[in-house]
């Protein structure tokens, strides 16, 4: 097969193409459909410029002979409905525009780019991409020439398929990000509630084996803290789910606030709460909680509180399962006590 000449238009093409479709970086692709197309047209300044959904605002992504202080210009041009790029993105055609004084047509809105960038010309393109049957700009590629720079026929079918290029490698690049942000969301949604914004049960298993094991290495100890919020079935049926979902928010909120950095919070079932508190600290972080929880305002004549037992490690159990379990003989020894109540877990039988 014969090879396509470098320098030539077929061989920038394929270079741009094969930046896309090998994974180069959006910056590298964008760089070779710049440089092709200001030497094609023999372009003073080339730049691609990204545009939001509703082309309120707009980033210049990457340019070729534009000076540092030219970005914030065309920037802020963005909400100019007359500025010859956010024409091109909202009409989704070609814009051309003449600087003031060369007998070219167009208003003083449409020209103020060209003149403060210094150009005698500015072509003006929107780069689309179609999802779904619907036509989306994504953002518009400009080349511009100085009076001493005259613009040059170009190869036909070469800008063209240069901008097509440069709205496909944004718009892959929108949706890798989009897929990270996604994937990010769903493991950080994996690992916390989603009505408290505390860790949930799977990240409290977890991080009490690592503590555990920790403890064991460094011969300190840890405490596991659970707390129910005190007859919480009865007061959420008698005010609704609404209202027991802000019950369980604040005390989330409460929580949060009186542990120490070091310490783990999560919510474990439906009115259950639990820290993990590294050290000896376990019935004093309780203690705080409970107090603070009896400070909120009562809900429907109701007051808020809740009971805590506290197992600590070695002395309570040596192992994350046998701790969590103790904890919880800890807090049904707490409950019975009544209201806002603490307990250390019993003694082994």
């Amino acid at each position: 097969m014969r090879d396509l000449d470098p320098t030539g238009a077929a061989g920038s093409l394929a270079a741009a193409i094969r930046a896309i479709a090998r994974s180069a970086s959006l910056d590298a692709a964008l760089d070779i459909v710049l440089r092709s197309v200001a030497d094609d047209l023999g372009a003073t300044l080339a730049l691609i410029v990204a545009t939001d959904e509703d082309r309120s605002q707009r980033h210049v992504l990457r340019s070729l002979g534009l000076a540092e202080g030219d970005i914030a210009t065309i920037e802020s041009d963005a909400a100019d409905a007359a500025d010859p790029l956010a024409v091109a993105a909202a009409e989704q055609r070609i814009v051309e525009t003449i600087a003031a004084g060369t007998g070219g047509p167009g208003g003083p809105s449409t020209l103020a780019l060209t003149d403060r960038l210094g150009l005698a010309r500015l072509h003006a393109l929107p780069l689309v991409v179609g999802r779904g049957a619907i036509d989306h700009v994504v953002g518009v590629l400009a080349v511009g020439w100085t009076a001493e720079a005259p613009a040059a026929h170009g190869s036909p079918g070469l800008v063209d398929a240069m901008a097509d290029l440069a709205a496909l490698a944004i718009d892959r690049s929108r949706l890798a990000a989009g897929m990270a942000e996604r994937a990010e969301w769903m493991e950080r949604l994996a690992h916390i509630d989603p009505l408290t914004g505390l860790a949930n049960r799977r990240t409290f298993d977890r991080v009490l084996e690592l503590e555990v094991a920790r403890a064991i290495r460094q011969q300190s100890e840890v405490a596991v803290a659970i707390f129910d919020v005190d007859a919480f079935r009865a007061t959420n049926d008698a005010v609704g789910h609404a209202a027991g979902d802000d019950i369980l928010r604040a005390v989330a909120a409460i929580l949060a606030e009186q542990v120490r950095l070091v310490d783990t919070v999560a919510r474990i079932g439906g009115d259950e709460f639990v820290v993990i508190a590294p050290g000896s600290g376990g019935l004093a972080v309780a203690d705080r909680v409970i107090r603070a929880v009896q400070a909120l305002p009562a809900v429907d004549g109701r007051p808020v509180s809740v009971s805590a037992g506290v197992a600590r490690f070695p002395l309570d159990g040596d192992s994350a399962d046998e701790l969590f379990s103790r904890a919880l003989d800890a807090l049904e020894l707490a409950r019975s006590g009544g209201r806002g109540a603490v307990a250390s877990a019993p003694a082994a039988s």
